[in-house]
């Protein structure tokens, strides 16, 4: 079973950053893509980024678009997600998964808490 392992979450300033991480026990992502998502408080769950197995090709929702940046260290099992800029509104449990979902891609961690304040 693979674990993914995520860190980096904390709390920040409106306009600060920060950087989470998550490490793959296993070596998927060349046959998984991966993707962050976040919970807000009382919000859904939402899919915000995602990078497809060639490393390059990656998408963002628009409300993080300009502001986050996705990464993975495939030598490491290591995804990431730079976040610049940050607002209130991006205050949010992160948690990172295999993406798309499949029968053979279908990992989450556990989350990791970003707080953000004005």
């Amino acid at each position: 079973q693979v674990r993914l392992v995520e860190s980096g979450g904390g709390s920040v300033q409106a306009g600060g950053s920060l950087k989470l991480s998550c490490v793959a026990s296993d070596h998927i992502f060349s046959r998984c893509g991966m993707g962050w998502y976040r919970r807000r408080p009382g919000k859904e769950l939402d899919l915000i980024s995602f990078i497809a197995t060639d490393g390059t090709t990656k998408d963002y929702a628009d409300v993080v678009k300009g502001r986050f940046t996705i990464s993975l260290d495939s030598a490491k099992d290591t995804l990431f997600l730079q976040m610049n800029s940050l607002k209130t509104e991006d205050t949010a449990v992160y948690t990172c998964a295999t993406y798309p979902l499949s029968s053979s891609c279908n990992y989450w961690g556990q989350g990791t808490q970003v707080t953000v304040s004005s």
